[in-house]
């Protein structure tokens, strides 16, 4: 079923996806520190270069046969990803495999990179525990979405540069199909800013599970309202129509969640 396109003096987008990059390596790695008890997860390069797994890769793929189907309509004429390897892998799957335009280009705002996790990073939840007690303590009593580990972000953080991103994506895309490729903690807090909820909210949301790996979120928007409006979140149609099994491990390299 076709959608007629917002009025032309609307500041936002027609449609925006939020999509979580495929299952990487840390993901992998993150389980296997987990079960054998360790403090570390056991990778030896930057988050950042944290590349997708064999699995992450036929999600992706799977994803971008989604839209190539017509499923959703339109796909995308806009394209904004995280700088992180596993997002930016993700998105040229997407594409290759018919996904967008294969003229598409795929623009990297570094926005959307992953939370930092300053002096957290690469440790388990028994690592964070045994190593660095007075950070398990300060997020235990501040909670998840102020505490700023040194060196790190908190989730406010992140909401601070994505609402920075919103006004970017209102200013160059309005009436556009948008697609946003980045990772678990910035689809939760776009959903943050985009349905203008409180702290309790989407900590709700994020207590019901993780965001899947490519699961799409869909907004379309609502002339009447003169906002996006949710259509769908964390749905992972594209791998069961492709049989591909869809993962939710926690998107970050602390083991803990968010």
């Amino acid at each position: 079923m076709e959608h007629s396109e917002p009025k032309p003096h609307s500041r936002w987008p027609s449609v925006i996806w939020l999509i979580r990059h495929g299952q990487s390596a840390g993901n992998v790695a993150r389980d296997e520190a987990h079960e054998g008890g360790l403090h570390r997860i056991a990778l030896d390069h930057r988050d950042v270069d944290v590349q997708l797994s064999a699995l992450g890769m036929d999600q992706a793929r799977a994803l971008g046969h989604w839209f190539a189907r017509g499923e959703e309509g339109h796909r995308p004429e806009v394209i904004l990803s995280s700088p992180y390897v596993r997002a930016v892998q993700t998105t040229e799957l997407f594409r290759e495999a018919g996904g967008c335009p294969a003229d598409l280009g795929i623009c990297i705002d570094e926005r959307l990179r992953e939370k930092e996790f300053g002096i957290l990073d690469g440790l388990t939840t028994l690592g964070i525990r045994d190593l660095q007690p007075d950070q398990a303590e300060f997020r235990r009593l501040l909670g998840k979405f102020y505490h700023r580990p040194p060196g790190g972000e908190s989730w406010v953080d992140v909401i601070f540069r994505l609402r920075a991103l919103l006004d970017t994506v209102s200013l160059h895309y309005a009436g556009k199909r948008v697609m946003i490729v980045a990772h678990q903690v910035v689809v939760l807090c776009m959903r943050y800013v985009l349905e203008q909820m409180t702290e309790a909210q989407i900590l709700g949301i994020d207590a019901e599970g993780d965001v899947a790996n490519c699961a799409v979120t869909q907004y379309r928007f609502d002339p009447e309202a003169g906002r996006m409006a949710l259509e769908r979140y964390n749905v992972v149609a594209p791998m069961e129509r492709d049989g591909t099994p869809s993962t939710q491990e926690p998107d970050q390299m602390v083991a803990a969640r968010g």
